[in-house]
């Protein structure tokens, strides 16, 4: 597991974290993002890099675990290493400790060298597992049925069928994965299938979104038609708030979910109404406002500002796929919503 708590969301590039279990194909989705330009970033690829022979991190593990840790070749024996930290806590822990500074600093690198409005795409296995979500703008997960997992798993890795189900019932189920997931990607299909999913998000949601993060500017929202009630709201809301709180981190402001998405089960327009509570207005004029725009929630123009009865900063989102007004307000002001 690769450590990303670290990695704040700095603009002006799209960071996708992008995961799905064993066998679901989250790489042939990669490589299609590739294919359109994305700068895809491989969280096992890199773990790898930073101990390949002749590194400092080969040689921390060296000298950490021994040359049993060692092939023939000089190289890095995972199978070796797997076993001595698989029941070892301690051990565990101090493989992470060399490990995953130097994937954090190499992805930093990798970030850095991206574009402006470039789309970074993470490919981490254990995104759900490790609660990374809020580290990234969005989250694309990759879900395939059992059955066509066990298939790949045993006709193109080799693995015996225990082994598979092994792997996969070590790894979150899909209802965890869906609870995280700001789009789910269906690879039950034909590769042109996938590729068709894949070209619509780039085209659809990863290239605008990209483009108004860059630019600081929020996507339109939707005319004010009533829609049915979605029950995902409310976790689309967490996954909101998460990514808001990381965003203006290391203040602990209240976030509440307010408007009529927050009520069960009521038609209402498909916008996501989010409250930030500051002590005071000033703070909503000051880094707080480019925080925000980091993690996609950039200043709708002079909103909120010509209103002294009502003062308040309102916020929009750069994600053209979820429409969100985020009221920034002072505790106990007169449009303050406890």
């Amino acid at each position: 597991m690769v450590c990303w708590r670290l990695i704040r969301l700095t603009g002006p590039v799209l960071m996708v974290g992008l995961t799905g279990g064993i066998g679901s194909g989250k790489s042939a989705v990669a490589a299609r993002l590739a294919g359109w330009g994305a700068v895809i970033v491989d969280a096992d690829r890199l773990s790898r890099e930073v101990v390949a022979p002749g590194t400092e991190g080969l040689a921390e593990i060296v000298a950490t675990f021994g040359d049993q840790v060692l092939g023939p070749d000089g190289a890095l024996d995972r199978a070796a290493l797997g076993s001595l930290v698989f029941t070892d806590e301690p051990g565990r822990r101090a493989l992470e400790a060399i490990i995953h500074p130097r994937v954090r600093t190499r992805t930093a690198e990798l970030v850095a060298a991206a574009p402006p409005g470039a789309v970074v795409v993470n490919d981490v296995p254990l995104l759900v597992e490790s609660g990374l979500g809020p580290t990234y703008h969005l989250v694309v997960v990759v879900q395939t049925a059992l059955s066509i997992r066990l298939e790949r798993l045993t006709r193109d890795r080799g693995m015996e069928p225990a082994e598979a189900r092994r792997r996969i019932a070590a790894q979150a189920d899909d209802a965890r994965r869906r609870a995280a997931a700001d789009v789910l990607l269906t690879n039950d299909g034909t590769r042109d299938e996938l590729h068709r999913e894949v070209d619509a998000l780039w085209a659809d949601r990863l290239l605008p979104y990209a483009v108004n993060l860059r630019d600081r500017r929020a996507a339109q929202l939707p005319r004010p038609e009533r829609a049915e009630a979605d029950p995902t709201w409310p976790e689309q809301y967490a996954r909101l708030a998460a990514r808001i709180h990381r965003a203006v981190a290391p203040a602990d402001l209240r976030i509440d979910h307010i408007g009529s998405t927050a009520v069960p089960e009521l038609d209402s327009v498909d916008v996501i109404d989010i409250q930030l509570t500051v002590p005071s207005l000033d703070d909503a004029d000051g880094p707080l406002t480019e925080q925000l725009a980091e993690a996609g929630f950039p200043r709708l123009p002079e909103a909120g500002r010509d209103t002294p009865r009502w003062p308040e900063r309102v916020h929009g989102n750069a994600d053209p796929a979820r429409p969100v007004r985020l009221y920034v307000r002072q505790v106990g002001s007169p449009t303050w919503r406890t």
